[in-house]
This record gives structure tokens, sequence and C-alpha cells, in this order.
């Protein structure tokens, strides 16, 4: 089968597309059939070696960490798939090898994938979807009436970010640049601020969560921007933010978190559910084949994506 490889960390001259062997399952696994998966920054940090400390030292790797398609065989241990059944399937940044025709997810990673959305868009919902997901719902505790500004809104992560903040009845000042000011209004936001000309933390407007989709602002120029209670959530959990989620429980009450992700089957079913409502859509912006996975890794790199980047391995249902 066809795979994204690299043999060492470096930039995008350790990228190839191999051949390797089809993986066999365990007794707990499901051989997935992959029809497409999703592209997140931490695929190229992990190629960068950036998370060597979670991935290790052994080479070749398979890259890719999250994908759809369909279920060509199970593990002896596995009750609740069966061949055919089309599939969400996260393998997740230690086992990795979701850029490829065929990769083993375990069955407790293994989900059904919403009937009416396609492969494209249904690889996107263990990392990003879930990320905006906990950070609103779990870290920041948003609720009826609350006030969400989001920043990154157009992005991967932000995209889903706005339309749940909108689910849990927040008002959402969403930021991202003025091209993309649209999209994030058809999306839900109440109101949009372009980051090029206007700085949310300096300004009168004061916010219950603060939900740093893109890492880009630290928690020290997010608490001015925050009520007395307000809560600051970011993607990176960098050690000022760790060091800031300890800290603040004693000297202040608004508190600095950091939003990591391991998909279980209770969350996927709460996106499944408003999927499948037509609440809550999933914004994809490019699709790429496996062959123009250096051309993804660059389009993701440059942070100008609008919603999800996928590459595409095989037929979309």
């Amino acid at each position: 089968m066809k795979a994204v490889t690299i043999s060492r960390y470096g930039g995008n001259e350790v990228v190839e597309v191999a051949d390797v062997p089809v993986p066999t399952p365990g007794e707990d696994d499901v051989l997935i059939k992959v029809h497409a998966a999703s592209v997140n920054p931490v695929d190229w940090k992990i190629r960068n070696g950036m998370l060597k400390l979670f991935t290790g030292r052994s080479f070749p790797k398979i890259l890719g960490s999250e994908c759809a398609g369909e279920v060509v065989e199970t593990g002896a241990n596995v009750r609740q798939f069966k061949k055919g059944d089309f599939v969400i399937g996260y393998p997740g940044i230690k086992r990795l090898a979701a850029f490829a025709e065929y990769v083993c997810a375990d069955k407790g990673s293994t989900f059904v994938k919403p009937g009416n959305v396609s492969s494209e868009e249904a690889s996107t919902l263990p990392i990003a979807g879930l990320t905006a997901l906990r950070a609103l719902r779990d870290l920041g505790k948003v609720a009826e009436g609350g006030h969400v500004l989001i920043n990154g809104a157009s992005g991967g992560v932000g995209t889903f970010a706005v339309q749940i903040a909108k689910i849990l009845g927040a008002r959402v000042t969403a930021v991202c640049s003025a091209s993309n000011a649209a999209l994030v209004q058809d999306l839900g936001a109440d109101r949009v601020l372009d980051y090029a000309h206007e700085d949310f933390t300096k300004g009168g407007e004061r916010f219950d969560v603060v939900f740093d989709a893109i890492a880009k602002r630290s928690f020290a120029e997010c608490k001015r921007a925050m009520t007395a209670k307000g809560v600051y959530v970011s993607t990176l959990p960098s050690p000022s933010v760790l060091l800031n989620q300890y800290l603040t429980r004693f000297f202040t009450r608004k508190t600095a978190k950091a939003v990591m992700v391991k998909p279980n089957a209770a969350d996927m079913e709460w996106m499944k559910k408003y999927i499948e409502a037509g609440k809550l859509r999933v914004v994809v912006d490019k699709v790429f084949s496996l062959e123009q996975i250096k051309e993804a890794f660059i389009y993701s790199e440059s942070g100008k994506a609008k919603g999800k980047i996928v590459v595409r391995t095989g037929e979309s249902e």
C-alpha cells in the first residue's frame, strides 16, 4: 500500500510516499481502508521532531493521526464493528499511520461516521472538533448568555469553536482576518474583529472565556480582556500556561488552562448528534491527494487555511 513515511525528523525533505505492507490488526484493532485523513499542525510538528518525547526515535514512521474510511477487517475482540462499516479512526500521535491506504486503530478509538457528511469532513472530528468541544464545554464551562472570544476563528479548530459556542448558548466574538469575516459570520459569530486593525486585549470588552484556538496570545496578554472569573484556554500546553494553570488557583479568580484531547465515544456522539441535526458543519478548505502531502504540509504551516485541510487516499462515500 501507499503511505506517507519519514526515516528521520526534519522538514519536508524527509517526507516520501512509499510502498509499505498493509498492517495486520491485533485482537482489539479495526483495520480501516482509509478514504480521507485530516491534516493538523501536530502532523508537521511530529515530522519536525518537536514531539519526539511522545513519538520516539524509531523509524521509519508513517505520519497521520486521524482518518475516516471503511472497515475491512476486525480483531478477535472487536464486536461493535463489522466489515463494510463506515467509521472514523483515531490511531493518535503515538501509533500514527493514518496517512496511508490502510490503517489500524484500537476499537476504543474507532467511531461510527455521521451519515450526512463525507469522509473528508468526518476525518476532521477527533482532533479539531473535539478540541473545540473540550475547550469550551469542559474547560471554559460556557453557558447560556456567556460571552466568548475565539482567537483564530477561521481556522480548523476555530470554525468548530464558533459553532459549538453558539450551540452552548454563548455570544461569540470572533478574531480573524478581514477576508475570513464572512465565513465566521456565516458560522454564527455575533461580532468579528480583524486582528490586523483591532487588538482585543486592549479594547474595553470583557469576556467570560477567551479561547486561543491558534495559541498566539498569552494568558498575560489576555487576562486584561477577561471578566473577574474569566477563563483563558489555549491549544498549546506551554510551560507558561501550565504554570499559570497552577498558580491562578491561588492568586486570582481568572484561570488559565490548556486543552488536551483523547477522543471518546460520548464526545464523538455529541458531535454526531449536532452534525446530523444540521446544527454543526465541517468547513474543509482544501483537499490534497496522498502524493501531494508536502503541499498539504506547506499550506498547513502557512497558517492561512480557512477551516480544515484534508488528504484524500481513496473514494469518498
